[in-house]
């Protein structure tokens, strides 16, 4: 996925983003402390996210992350426990993804000069695609339809269509038949 770079510097946050980061670690915290799967806590998911969720999907808490407002999540999507979302730069989510525990969407990294700018690329996941326990996808990846990031991977790079993927870096191993899913 080619995507265009923003650059966020840090020093000159406005007070209407300063506001918005605190309301978010509030809400966090209040989703992070509510029996999951009740009114409540469906309320406060759909206060983070807003229309940005898709029907039929499902965060577990605890979540946690920034710019939770540039994350959109497709219908009938399943993200599990501790998902780290660094949103900064953009996270799609499309429809029918399965997202196990632990897992880091990382779409800013820091300069390495000057640690209060972020070079940002989106993240987008697509239809199908099955990302395992302890995954880590850096900035600017693309996970391909129905593809498999297999536990504990580190995604440097775009997983094609259909690809089962492993390792640190990710690499793929195998190819799913297409044929199969649709």
């Amino acid at each position: 996925m080619e995507c265009e770079e923003m650059i966020v510097d840090l020093r000159n946050a406005t007070d209407e983003e300063r506001e918005q980061g605190r309301k978010l670690t509030e809400l966090l915290f209040k989703l992070n402390h509510t029996m999951p799967m009740s009114e409540e806590y469906n309320s406060v998911l759909k206060e983070i996210f807003g229309e940005q969720i898709g029907k039929g999907s499902y965060v577990a808490s605890p979540l946690s992350g920034a710019r939770l407002d540039m994350m959109s999540i497709g219908k009938n999507v399943f993200i599990n426990s501790n998902l780290l979302a660094m949103a900064r730069g953009g996270i799609t989510i499309e429809d029918d993804v399965q997202i196990a525990g632990n897992v880091s969407l990382l779409t800013n990294n820091h300069d390495p000069y000057e640690r209060m700018i972020l070079p940002c690329k989106p993240i987008l996941i697509k239809k199908g695609a099955w990302i395992g326990a302890n995954v880590v996808i850096l900035r600017g990846i693309s996970i391909g339809r129905y593809a498999i990031v297999g536990a504990g991977s580190v995604v440097t790079k775009d997983v094609p269509d259909y690809a089962v993927v492993v390792g640190n870096p990710a690499k793929v191993v195998k190819m799913l038949d297409a044929d199969r899913f649709e």
